[in-house]
């Protein structure tokens, strides 16, 4: 860990600088539909390390203005569906198992991130930067 929380700071911190807030928006924000939603699940799919890694990387894209639906749909997705863990587990339980796990949970991932942001929606969540 004391090797890989350094260097993930260093990536969410080279993201917030060259990635403009205006093109996460439009391609991941409230907006996006069905093309936000598989560009999370790809993003997901494509980024290795541990789930805690997850969460600063989810704090920058709600930062630069993605949906709640989709931050919530890219968690699931970091969980579940990397493309290193697919591979060890269709090496040791199948590519059937896989692929009826992944064709229950993707699914279930997508409602959950609905789910969320109809209620978030509804509480007027905000995320405090810690200033006041």
């Amino acid at each position: 860990m004391i090797t890989f929380v350094p260097f993930l700071f260093i990536i969410v911190g080279l993201f917030d600088v060259w990635v403009p807030k205006e093109r996460i928006q439009r391609h991941i924000g409230q907006e996006s539909g069905v093309k936000g939603i598989v560009l999370v699940i790809l993003l997901a799919m494509l980024q290795a390390g541990p789930l805690y890694g997850a969460f600063p990387v989810a704090y920058m894209l709600y930062k630069k203005g993605a949906s709640i639906r989709n931050i919530f749909i890219y968690l699931g997705a970091f969980s579940s569906l990397k493309i290193p863990m697919l591979g060890i587990e269709i090496g040791y339980l199948g590519i059937e198992f896989s692929l009826a796990r992944t064709l229950i949970s993707l699914p279930l991932f997508i409602g959950i991130g609905y789910l969320m942001e109809r209620y978030f929606k509804d509480k007027n969540f905000k995320i405090s930067d810690g200033s006041q």
